[in-house]
């Protein structure tokens, strides 16, 4: 049997010029090819996505040197000339000169102003949400660019699959046509093998297809203006059961769960800080002034110093309905932490599980796997022996070909599973 194989796999060249040659496998330009570690790096630093995300950092900062300059001195300066139709005199002494120039200044400076002290806070808080909110973009990137990797990996295994099926479809149809050409095989024996290399050859176009788009979409993720390849498969380190057990420590790793605390404390800051509304407004302020030429009872040179209080009386109920809005904000983003720590003890749970349930899945379709290509080793022995049909060649053709595909998909499905805990722990991306 082995040695009619070898005979078969031997004449797959001449045999494949009876049939179209796939696309894919024609002549293509050498594709750059990236470890897992390398499209993770270069998403994060190409991809538009979190360089938008950086400019509300910028934003949330600009806003904060806003809230800080209220609460630091002001200095403006002021130049006037003034023109009389005519000068203002009184016994030949100039009171008014008819052109006449102030130069002034004014130095201000809030003493107490606990609204303003409290939004400059406020903002220092909306900073490190900004932060957090680019830091959970870049995770979300990285998920990203990782899904799109392992797609292509998944790809390329489901084509090496049809390819094989390919080949034995092939040999099958060389022993029949050489079995009719001795005149012991059957025409009909023959169009069922042709007919089983064509379904073979679509298949291997649409694999090769599928191939070429998860290798344009890792392309897109990683900001690249050409299709991008996978270069080796990575490999998905699971953290000890005690480290997935301490649950405080992986809760303080995952971004969405420190953004979502950050918001929280800011709401509530906010809401904390509605009772300065109440509070006075004290500001100091020194007035310089050059007044040229000075009048009779102008001096050239002054100053002025003014120190005021002013203190809010009464607004309608203004303040005590911001308190409010500010209140439902607060509580809300506290449900919302709530439900976020929820969902992720869940997402953890659930991937812990998936693990497991996906790799017992693998083990057992490998073995499924193995099975059908022994069946289909038999199979063939059988039939050239004269002992079965070439029906039941074709159907152990087909079910090793669906088994080494299911196969690949299990694989890829505990690659994603592993990815997934990884992800729910806030271990990915380190």
């Amino acid at each position: 049997m082995h040695r009619c194989l070898c005979v078969s796999v031997l004449k797959l060249c001449i045999l494949s010029l009876c049939f179209s040659v796939p696309v894919f496998a024609q002549q293509q330009p050498a594709m750059e090819q990236v470890t897992f570690e390398e499209a993770i790096q270069r998403a994060l630093a190409n991809n538009p996505t979190i360089a938008g995300a950086a400019e509300a950092v910028l934003r949330a900062e600009g806003l904060l040197q806003q809230a800080r300059a209220a609460t630091r001195p002001g200095v403006n300066a002021f130049v006037t000339n003034s023109t009389l139709d005519t000068g203002r005199s009184f016994n030949g002494v100039v009171i008014q000169p008819r052109n006449q120039t102030a130069v002034s200044a004014d130095l201000s400076m809030p003493v107490l102003a606990a609204a303003r002290w409290a939004a400059t806070t406020q903002a220092r808080d909306q900073v490190e949400v900004a932060n957090l909110v680019t830091a959970d973009v870049r995770k979300q990137i990285a998920v990203a660019a990782a899904q799109a990797y392992l797609a292509v990996i998944t790809q390329e295994r489901q084509l090496d699959v049809n390819q094989r099926a390919r080949e034995s479809a092939l040999a099958h149809l060389d022993y029949a046509q050489r079995r009719l050409a001795q005149g012991a095989g059957t025409r009909l024996n023959e169009r069922r093998a042709a007919q089983e290399v064509a379904a073979d050859e679509a298949r291997l176009e649409n694999a090769g297809l599928a191939v070429r788009r998860a290798q344009e979409a890792l392309g897109v993720v990683l900001a690249a203006n050409s299709p991008v390849d996978a270069a080796a498969e990575p490999a998905f380190d699971i953290p000890p059961a005690a480290a997935i057990a301490d649950e405080t420590a992986w809760m303080a790793t995952r971004t969405d769960v420190r953004l979502s605390t950050a918001t929280e404390r800011a709401f509530e800051r906010v809401w904390r800080d509605s009772v300065k509304d109440y509070f006075p407004t004290a500001t100091a302020a020194f007035d310089p002034q050059l007044l040229t030429p000075s009048g009779a009872f102008t001096a050239s040179r002054s100053w002025r110093f003014t120190l005021s209080l002013s203190a809010p009386i009464f607004d309608s109920g203004q303040r005590r309905g911001m308190a409010k809005v500010r209140e439902s904000a607060a509580r809300a983003s506290e449900f919302a932490l709530t439900n976020l720590q929820i969902q992720a003890r869940a997402e953890v749970r659930l991937a812990q599980e998936t693990v497991r349930s996906t790799e017992r899945a693998l083990t057992s379709q490998r073995l499924a796997a193995q099975e059908a290509d022994e069946v289909l080793s038999i199979t063939v022995t059988a039939f050239e022996a004269g002992a079965t049909t070439n029906l039941e060649v074709i159907d152990a053709q087909r079910s090793a070909r669906d088994a080494d595909a299911a196969a690949e998909i299990a694989a890829d499905a505990v690659r994603r599973a592993r990815l997934d805990l990884l992800t729910a722990l806030g271990r990915f991306p380190q």
